[in-house]
């Protein structure tokens, strides 16, 4: 089993910065691909980023290329979205997710993933 916790979300103005924490216990990360979703109001949960088992590979959807990172420190048993020039329409709740390796590479769809966080608000107004 994997418990995810994430954090730092928060309400920013248009144009700023976040960075989500997505910390993990119960096994190491290392042997799994992580990606972080988001939930709207009334919208579907949707892959935001991902990054494979061993690192040196990420997946973006193309709404947040060039403004988004995500990484991942093995070590720390942690992963990393880094959220630059925000808009309104990023708001949502973003989740972290875990799939152990042998799964398909990159992993896009909610049903993908084993392991979910509880999420953390993300809130950018205009």
């Amino acid at each position: 089993q994997v418990q995810l916790v994430e954090s730092g979300g928060g309400l920013v103005q248009a144009g700023g910065s976040l960075r989500l924490s997505c910390a993990a216990s119960g096994r190491t990360i290392s042997q799994y691909h992580m990606g972080w979703f988001r939930q709207a109001p009334g919208k579907e949960r949707d892959i935001v980023a991902a990054t494979r088992y061993k690192g040196g590979m990420t997946y973006y959807a193309d709404s947040v290329k060039g403004r988004f990172t995500i990484s991942r420190d093995n070590a720390k048993n942690t992963v990393y979205l880094q959220m630059n020039s925000l808009k309104p329409d990023d708001t949502a709740v973003y989740y972290c997710a875990a799939v152990r390796v042998g799964s398909s590479w990159p992993g896009t769809g909610v049903y993908e993933y084993d392991y979910w966080g509880q999420g953390t608000q993300v809130t950018v107004s205009s």
